[in-house]
């Protein structure tokens, strides 16, 4: 394994050296990121789908929302409750936690959402009690630079409507609690840098941009996250599959990794992506468990693992590269 487990540890992920006033390490300890679920049923979450609730008579759809909302945020707080059991540090949300509640022309969902706002701030609260870093990552469906003023207008719904669900949440307003998306279309680099600019204070404050293995690869992102003065989220396999990489000790990813962490307001927020190809070392399909992880990354605090048996996951890479509790 590229990160060996013989090499000496450094300190607990988050504490900024130069504030305490001790040397930096030449290595950290990463917190290790759940990413929405769990391979077992331990953390699941309801959906609703849009065919079906149209279905519904309209006096019915309050009392489905309402039901479904509170059995998601009670599912949501025993995720929570979850990461504490695990020591597990770092929690992304699902993006579709409150189905339906950003239909256009239906605030039935909105509604409910208010209303349920003190019982959803509870949810931060306990996340900031515990130490918990809570992120989120929209779907693909965000193109801040699309060629079309609809795809737009609608990037910009949807992230309004992720940055009032963390709100409601009490998650701040700032890159503790990133949204991270994607680059979106190709080479219209100077208006996803413009798009950015105009974002309301809410989305500005959370929003960071991720490089992927198609359009924008690192480099490229890392140069536009410079430009709107956003944080950078380094994915390292969509970096292998991107470059053609063979081997994650390639010292590029080290160079990129130091140039992205300066893209953070504090560079002990720095957040990173880590997965494996499923049956290749480039293929972009997720392998179920961490295999091989780059050297460099004993310099990241915190880490999340996008692997398909989740916690599994989690739990073999303490293992095989051991995380302080």
């Amino acid at each position: 394994m590229a990160g060996s487990i013989e090499n000496q540890m450094g300190s607990k992920a988050g504490v900024n050296p130069e504030a305490s006033g001790q040397t930096a390490p030449e290595k950290v300890v990463p917190e290790l990121g759940l990413v929405c679920i769990t391979s077992s049923d331990e953390v699941r979450f309801r959906t609703i789908t849009r065919t079906r609730y149209l279905k519904l008579a309209e006096e019915d759809r309050p009392t489905v929302l309402h039901e479904l909302y509170q059995d998601n945020l009670r599912r949501l707080q025993r995720a929570l409750t979850f990461c504490i059991e695990n020591n597990i540090r770092l929690y992304r949300i699902s993006s579709g936690l409150f189905p339906m509640s950003d239909l256009a022309g239906d605030e039935t969902g909105n509604r409910i959402l208010d209303e349920m706002q003190p019982g959803l701030a509870e949810f931060g609260q306990r996340a900031e009690q515990a130490g918990i870093r809570v992120v989120m990552h929209p779907d693909q469906f965000v193109v801040l630079n699309s060629e079309s003023p609809q795809v737009v207008e609608n990037s910009r719904k949807t992230l309004d409507h992720h940055a009032r669900t963390m709100d409601l949440l009490g998650l701040p307003r700032s890159a503790w609690s990133t949204m991270n998306i994607h680059g979106g279309k190709g080479g219209r680099h100077v208006q996803l840098i413009e798009a950015l600019g105009r974002l309301p204070e809410p989305v500005k404050s959370r929003i960071a941009l991720e490089n992927d293995e198609h359009t924008y690869g690192a480099w490229e992102i890392l140069e536009i996250c410079r430009a709107a003065g956003v944080p950078m989220i380094f994915d390292v396999h969509h970096h292998v599959c991107h470059d053609g990489l063979t081997s994650l000790e390639d010292p590029g990813i080290a160079d990129i990794l130091t140039a992205a962490r300066e893209t953070w307001p504090r560079p002990e927020w720095q957040l990173v992506h880590l997965s494996n190809g499923r049956d290749s070392f480039a293929d972009p399909a997720h392998h179920d468990l961490i295999t091989t992880f780059p050297s460099a990354f004993w310099q990241v605090p915190w880490i999340e693992v996008e692997a398909k048996k989740k916690e599994q996951a989690i739990r073999k890479l303490r293992e095989d590269w051991p995380v302080a509790g």
